[in-house]
């Protein structure tokens, strides 16, 4: 072991892996599902190979309020948003737009707020 390196025994905490795990379910979830659900919409249904009755109100309202409709309209809202997100803040970096800790609240905040609302939305049906 070469004696000039030394461990950190006390190394400084960070909140990185919670903002690269929401920035990875995001992308995950928007390199996945959301084509396929803008396959299944704007595609499919609009030119009739999937009946347009399947998209009935009543049938989208019903799937809107079980818990896994829930679940996946606030995650297409939210996931793709904290990537977004992420994403900018650290392209604000990389283009020399060092805006610190505000930059980073504001990014994630605003993500925070989608995903907030969009709870408050399903809440509402």
């Amino acid at each position: 072991m070469n004696p000039s390196y030394k461990v950190n025994r006390a190394p400084k905490r960070s909140d990185e892996p919670i903002w690269w795990g929401l920035f990875g379910a995001g992308g995950t979830w928007f390199a996945m599902i959301t084509p396929v659900t803008i396959l299944v919409l704007g595609i499919l249904v609009p030119m009739g190979i999937i009946d347009a009755e399947a998209m009935s109100y009543e049938r989208v309202s019903e799937f809107a309020t079980s818990i896994i409709g829930a679940l996946f309209i606030i995650a297409t809202l939210a996931l793709p948003m904290w990537h977004a997100m992420h994403r900018l803040h650290h392209g604000m970096h990389d283009l020399k737009f060092h805006v610190g800790v505000a930059g980073k609240v504001g990014c994630y905040f605003f993500a925070g707020l989608i995903s907030a609302l969009s709870i408050i939305f399903i809440l509402m049906i």
